[in-house]
């Protein structure tokens, strides 16, 4: 059985902007790397509810997970909740168990658990709550569609929490070889040991250091003993 694919949906316009960096979606890579689910697709949208309903949609159709980021916290720009909500054509309200995880956390603070906090609370219905351990809003998952927080050690901390709860395959492997060629010079040959392992993925990433060009070949794969056996194949070509 081949293994479960995903896609990310990252929502905001301070990526777009270039105000912010975005390390959600490499971070995602890495986790469902290790547990055997296929990242397949990435998209960056801005915060506007029509833009998020269609990628969503699109996404959700197409692949068997898609995690998003950014958009659920208690500002007025944050429709994350909102339009997840009107792409599965449900409603959104003040979820209880919500509102009491945020009371309990906000009175701990002593802190007033404002309209704009409470905005927090709003889950779409249907949708199960995604735990919190560094600031307590919950996420949410709906469907396939796994929603999250956009600040990078609060979406780490629910990435994994939601993975431990998905089905994963086997855990994609990877090794590669550098070579003091350019790629021009190895594409053949690359391209002939890629045919003779079709179950692999193999990809050339170029590199120039010190004046020097090089790339840098790269297999992946599930099973180890076919993984180690292109190895062996492309040491003995450019090793």
């Amino acid at each position: 059985m081949s293994n479960p694919t995903a896609a990310m949906l990252v929502i905001g316009d301070e990526i777009l902007s270039g105000r912010t960096r975005d390390s959600n979606t490499h971070h995602l890579a890495g986790a469902l790397n290790a547990r055997g689910i296929r990242l397949m697709e990435a998209r960056v949208v801005a915060d506007e509810p029509e833009a998020i309903i269609q990628a969503v949609n699109a996404l959700r159709a197409e692949w068997d997970h898609v995690f998003t980021s950014g958009g659920i916290g208690p500002t007025h720009d944050d429709i994350t909740a909102e339009a997840i909500a009107a792409a599965f054509g449900v409603a959104i309200t003040h979820r209880a168990d919500a509102m009491a995880l945020l009371q309990a956390h906000y009175d701990r603070a002593g802190v007033e658990f404002n309209a704009a906090r409470q905005r927090m609370a709003r889950i779409p219905d249907g949708a199960v709550l995604i735990d919190n351990p560094v600031s307590v809003a919950p996420g949410f998952s709906l469907g396939n569609v796994h929603v999250m927080a956009g600040v990078p050690n609060i979406f780490e901390a629910m990435v994994a929490g939601v993975l431990q709860g998905i089905a994963g395959g086997a855990p994609l492997l990877s090794q590669s070889l550098r070579v003091n060629r350019g790629e021009g010079e190895v594409a053949g040959p690359f391209a002939d040991l890629a045919a003779d392992f079709p179950d692999l993925s193999m990809g050339s990433y170029p590199f120039t250091q010190n004046g020097a060009f090089g790339t840098n070949l790269v297999i992946r794969g599930t099973d180890p003993a076919r993984l180690s056996a292109a190895m062996l194949r492309l040491q003995a070509l450019f090793g």
